[in-house]
C-alpha cells in the first residue's frame, strides 16, 4: 500500500495488508491525533487495508476563536 503523510509531506510503501490501527502503530503515529482517509472517505480503525490501497494520513488540527 502507498501511505501519503502530511506535516511533513512524505510517502511510505508497505507491502502487506493490515488494519488501520495497526498501520498507525507501525508508523509510530498516535491513533487519536491522526485521520486516515481512503478514496476521500474517513475510515475506521478496524478496517483492513489491502496491499493496493492508497492511504492518506492527516494530523488532526484543532483551533478556536477568541
Amino acid at each position: 500500500m502507498i501511505v501519503k503523510m502530511r506535516n511533513p509531506n512524505r510517502e511510505v510503501e508497505i507491502d502487506r495488508s493490515m488494519a488501520v490501527g495497526d498501520l498507525l502503530t507501525t508508523l509510530d503515529l498516535n491513533r487519536e491525533a491522526h485521520l486516515v482517509i481512503v478514496d476521500g472517505q474517513l475510515v475506521p480503525r478496524d478496517m483492513v487495508l489491502s496491499r493496493d490501497s492508497v492511504v492518506e494520513i492527516r494530523p488532526v488540527i484543532s483551533g478556536g476563536s477568541l
